[in-house]
């Protein structure tokens, strides 16, 4: 849809859009917020030189700090958000920007402060902690701080570090910018002979085309257009590698996967394992995408076949009133109490639903400590939307558990938990659907869904994992990231993901220039072991072990106090282990095995 078609943002139902008032009650109300917090954060500095005073002195800095920044953090995000429902609206934009500058000045306000802290010797800390009660509630907060004491620098070079932090973000924006604004992709005719502009939104939807010319024609021009800047992406993708192996480096760190695993304290063993574990299942991969050949009926399966429906249209669709009846009863067995949480978000109006022109596409969850979790949607009546709702309902319902159980210091939690909780209420769904329908067609579409989805965040994102951790590996090794070097390298793993069925000497091997998650520093494995790890809780839940739910919620509860492996263990979950690992692949190939029944029967 163009957006001249699209509604504006006056026109939408205020019932279909996000409430933010309870954060700001107007726009003016937030910039009084902006203004005052400018000195707010020029107070902050006054704190430096005095955190080794006294244990009462720490702590009161502590609370000054984090008082600050709960303050700048609601004008951030308040500020995201207005600017995400109408990226268009030039109010919003400077809104954004100003909260972006904000940010920035915070960071560099604080700079000294985990120099500071990390002087003190652990012995005194420890007294420090001892003697002062109000340090208690701190331990943890501490404990996490001061685990970095070989890696930070000097408060001088710390400062310099955070000056330089727009600097080191380059990388991403310049690529955002590029991939989102300049780039201008040429039109493609679709399966009625129409001439369609490709975006990155069209690109997707036309490779479901079951036109195998649509498809073709769809893959070979928009890749046409990373074909002609394949230089300009594979530098600007190289500094963004060197900047973090540059970061690992000067804090001293072995590599940038051990720095970026060290944030969350995620033993490298995690990755590794993951790797292994997918390795050595592939032949599940080749089998699916060889069942994918063969339902299509071709000769030769190229990447643009791999995302055209295999059944046709979908059996089954949903509205939205529909949507959130289902999303109620499939979510049933988590108990009354999380339900009524998900009730409060349709009736709070936490989330923001339809598109409209100038809105960010796609779906997420976002919030502070106080406010609603809010979600942004662009919602289609579909399948796929039905999932996206109650995997963004998995996140919202995890902050506002975290928000009301732990106080602002552990009031977060880590993207390795936070994919957890939004998948398990996908795989709850996938199972009430399944409990639900008993015809061969819904069941099959739905099988294929979650198989898809297994391709798509164990498989895929794993691979991902492993070219981004070649990248770094490589770059560090004195490697020049050219596009001759990444393309070869993509194509070769590509090949090995997808087997000998699927034909890669294509231009799937300048993937790697489009992906956005290759500027964020080891975060794509979380997808497959969250995942993983929501496999292994809805199992539990499904059965109606009470453990396990119990388990669970005390997960969604337990925020930050604890880090995130030790609060997996505590619910039953050691995600060092491979066991997790390997009961996905079982679950994929079980239900691999009666989607192969029931087409066979079809057929």
């Amino acid at each position: 849809m163009s957006a001249e078609q699209l509604k504006t943002r006056d026109q939408i139902d205020p019932q279909d859009t996000w409430d933010l008032m309870p954060m700001f009650e107007s726009d003016e109300a937030w910039q009084e917020a902006y203004e005052s917090a400018a000195p707010k954060i020029a107070h902050l500095e006054a704190l430096a030189g005095t955190l080794s005073q006294s244990g009462e002195h720490l702590a009161q800095a502590i609370d000054q700090i984090l008082e600050v920044s709960r303050f700048v953090v609601q004008i951030y995000v308040y500020a995201h958000l207005k600017n995400d429902q109408d990226q268009s609206n030039a109010t919003y934009q400077s809104m954004d920007a100003q909260a972006v500058q904000l940010y920035s000045q915070l960071n560099q306000a604080l700079a000294f402060f985990e120099p500071e802290l990390l002087a003190i010797p652990q012995a005194q800390l420890e007294t420090f902690i001892q003697e002062t009660p109000a340090l208690e509630l701190y331990q943890q907060y501490l404990d996490n701080t001061t685990r970095y004491r070989p890696h930070v620098l000097s408060e001088a070079e710390e400062q310099l570090l955070a000056q330089g932090s727009e600097i080191f973000g380059a990388p991403s924006r310049t690529f955002g910018v590029l991939n989102n604004a300049d780039l201008a992709f040429p039109h493609v005719t679709d399966d009625q002979g129409q001439p369609v502009q490709l975006t990155h939104s069209v690109y997707g939807k036309m490779l479901e085309s079951t036109d195998r010319r649509v498809r073709q024609e769809t893959f070979e021009e928009f890749y046409s257009v990373y074909d002609q800047f394949k230089n300009t992406f594979a530098s600007v993708l190289g500094t963004s590698v060197k900047t973090n192996n540059f970061h690992a480096k000067v804090r001293g760190f072995d590599s940038a996967r051990q720095r970026a695993l060290f944030t969350n304290n995620i033993p490298e063993q995690v990755f590794d394992t993951l790797v292994d574990v997918v390795n050595d299942h592939l032949e599940l991969l080749h089998r699916y995408v060889a069942l994918r050949q063969e339902l299509l009926g071709l000769e030769d399966l190229e990447m643009y076949d791999m995302y055209t429906p295999l059944l046709g249209e979908a059996p089954i669709k949903f509205t939205y009133e529909e949507a959130k009846a289902i999303t109620l009863e499939a979510l049933a067995p988590l108990g009354e109490d999380y339900v009524a949480i998900i009730q409060k978000a349709f009736d709070e109006r936490w989330i923001d639903l339809y598109e409209n022109a100038g809105k960010r596409s796609g779906a997420y969850s976002s919030g502070t400590y106080d406010s609603n979790p809010y979600i942004l949607m662009n919602w289609q009546d579909n399948v796929n939307w039905l999932y996206t709702l109650v995997h963004e309902l998995g996140h919202s319902a995890h902050s506002y558990l975290t928000h009301q159980h732990q106080p602002y210091v552990y009031g977060n939690y880590s993207i390795f938990l936070a994919e957890i909780a939004s998948t398990t209420n996908e795989n709850l769904l996938t199972t009430y659907l399944l409990n639900k329908y008993e015809d061969p067609e819904n069941r099959l579409y739905i099988l294929n869904h979650f198989l898809d989805g297994v391709k798509g965040t164990v498989f895929r994102q794993t691979q991902f994992a492993e070219f981004e951790h070649w990248m770094h590996t490589s770059d560090a090794a004195g490697q020049p990231l050219t596009q001759e070097v990444l393309s070869m390298e993509y194509q070769a793993l590509n090949q090995r993901y997808y087997g000998e069925e699927v034909n890669s000497d294509s231009q799937i091997a300048l993937e790697w220039a489009r992906i956005p998650h290759f500027y964020m520093n080891y975060y794509v494995f979380q997808y497959a072991t969250g995942f993983a790890a929501a496999a292994f809780f809805e199992k539990g839940i499904s059965s109606g072990c009470e453990m396990t739910v119990e388990n669970y919620l005390g997960f969604l509860k337990s925020g930050s106090k604890n880090y995130p492996i030790d609060t997996m263990k505590a619910t039953g979950l050691d995600m060092t282990q491979k066991t997790y690992l390997l009961e996905t692949m079982d679950l994929f190939e079980e239900r691999l095995n009666e989607f192969e029944h029931l087409v066979a029967q079809r057929f």
